[in-house]
C-alpha cells in the first residue's frame, strides 16, 4: 500500500508535525517546497491548524491530513474526531492513528478503537487507519496480524534495532512506515564527548531515516521557520552513500549509550 493524496500523489518524504512555537506561515512554506503530509497530535497546535485551514480551502485533494487519539475510550475518540472535522471543515481525515500503543495497554481496548476506525473507513470518513508505537514487539504483532495500514514508529540513528525486524516486516506486508523522533528528541544534534567530528544536523537525521526503503516519510517538528527551511532541504537531497550511513551509525551507537532514562533505550 502507498500513502497517496486524494488526487493520487504520493506522500512527501518529509511530513510537517505540530510544534507550539511554529508560525502558521510554516504550512504554506512547507507545501510550496513539496510537503503534502501534515500531522498533529491534538487541537492545541493552533498555528499549524490555522495554516492548514487556509491550505485545505483551496488544496484539499493535494494534501494528507493526519492525526490520532491517545486515550482508549470510544466516546472520547468520537468527540475528538468530530472536533477535528469541525475545526478544519473536513468531510474525511486522510490518516487517523491509534496513538502510543504500549505494553501497558489492554489490547482488547486497542482492538475496539481499531474496529471503530475501520468502521469509519467503510463510511469514507477516514482513508487510512494507523497505529503509533515505540515498542518493536507490538509493531511486529500489528504488522503480522494486518491490524494497521500505516505504522508510525520511533526510528533514528541511535534507535536502529527496527532495521532488523520491524522495517523488513513492514516492507514485506506493504505497510508504509512514518518515522518519528528522528532526532531522538534533539539529543542527536548535541554531539558526544567521544565524537570529535561534526555533529549531525536535523537534515542529516532525516536523510539517515529515509535511507531505509520501508520508511515512507519522516516527521519533522521544527521550532521556527529557520529550522523548517533547513529541514526542507531534505526534499531535494541525494540519498546517503554507504560511507555516510556507516558514519552516522557509529555516531548513533555513542548517543544510544548515553540514554538518560529507560524510555530512551527500552524496546529498541
Amino acid at each position: 500500500m502507498e500513502l497517496v493524496t486524494q488526487n493520487g500523489q504520493p506522500a512527501s518524504i518529509i511530513g510537517l508535525a505540530g510544534n507550539s512555537g511554529l508560525d502558521a506561515k510554516a504550512v504554506a512554506m512547507a507545501f510550496e517546497a513539496g510537503v503534502n503530509y501534515f500531522f498533529f497530535y491534538n487541537l492545541e497546535f493552533e498555528s499549524l491548524l490555522e495554516g492548514l485551514k487556509s491550505l485545505i480551502a483551496g488544496k484539499r485533494k493535494q494534501i494528507l491530513v493526519a492525526t490520532g487519539y491517545q486515550e482508549r475510550d470510544i466516546s472520547g475518540l468520537r468527540a475528538y474526531f468530530d472536533s477535528v472535522r469541525r475545526c478544519l471543515n473536513l468531510d474525511e481525515v486522510d490518516v487517523f492513528f491509534v496513538e502510543y500503543v504500549s505494553p501497558d495497554d489492554d489490547m482488547a481496548q486497542v482492538q475496539a478503537i481499531l474496529d471503530e476506525l475501520y468502521s469509519w473507513q467503510e463510511k469514507r470518513l477516514v482513508r487510512y487507519v494507523g497505529v503509533t508505537t515505540h515498542n518493536r514487539s507490538i509493531a511486529l504483532e500489528l504488522i503480522n496480524l494486518g491490524k494497521c495500514q500505516v505504522l508510525m514508529h520511533r526510528y533514528n540513528m541511535a534507535h536502529r534495532k527496527v532495521e532488523e525486524d520491524v522495517l523488513p516486516s513492514a516492507q514485506r506486508a506493504g505497510i508504509p512506515v512514518v518515522a518519528f523522533t528522528c532526532t531522538r528528541w534533539g539529543t542527536l544534534l548535541q554531539g558526544h564527548p567521544h565524537w570529535q567530528q561534526k555533529s549531525p544536523t536535523a537534515a542529516d537525521c532525516y536523510r539517515y531515516v529515509l535511507h531505509q526503503k520501508a520508511v515512507s516519510l519522516a516527521l519533522t517538528a521544527p521550532q521556527n521557520l529557520q529550522q523548517l527551511e533547513a529541514n526542507l532541504s531534505v526534499l531535494n537531497a541525494p540519498p546517503l552513500t554507504p560511507e555516510e550511513i556507516a558514519h552516522w551509525q557509529a555516531y548513533g551507537n555513542l548517543i544510544y549509550g548515553t540514554g538518560q532514562d529507560a524510555f530512551e533505550t527500552q524496546w529498541v
